[in-house]
């Protein structure tokens, strides 16, 4: 193994070891029982309607969508997901906190659309280098099959 795997695993270690005691330290017993909860429950819903819904999206995509744009469709559908479901309940929870917690008081609704939209525009663009690269690639092939004859 390399040393900078080995010391970015000691890292990491290092890490998620001082959050678990900054939790276990400063965050009342209550709050980390709904936080327990709510990490068995995002498991819960990960593995019986987001997993199964991605796995039935790919099979859909795989019928209708070429196998070109179907890689970039589906990184944005990914991207995307993984941002709604970071948005989604912030957006339900938007007012619920004194205005001291300003982590609430944004517009994560307007902000998701933005990211969906950032997510589009960067995977078209994405999509588009590579049918130009795909197209440059042809046309050099055809180009040296026709001057070798």
């Amino acid at each position: 193994m390399k040393a900078w795997r080995i010391i970015l695993a000691i890292a990491g270690i290092a890490l998620g070891a001082f959050g678990v005691f900054r939790l276990v330290t400063e965050i009342p017993t209550h709050s980390l029982l709904i936080l327990l909860l709510w990490l068995a429950v995002a498991l819960v819903l990960h593995d019986a309607i987001l997993a199964p819904s991605e796995v039935g999206v790919g099979w859909l995509l795989r019928r209708h969508v070429p196998d070109r744009a179907r890689r970039f469709l589906q990184v944005a559908l990914i991207m995307s997901a993984i941002v709604a479901v970071i948005a989604i309940p912030m957006i339900f929870l938007r007012g619920s906190q004194p205005a001291a917690k300003a982590l609430l008081l944004r517009d994560y609704g307007a902000n998701l659309i933005l990211l969906f939209g950032i997510i589009a525009v960067v995977n078209l663009i994405l999509y588009a280098v590579q049918v130009r690269r795909d197209r440059a690639r042809a046309l050099r092939q055809a180009q040296g099959t026709s001057a070798s004859r």
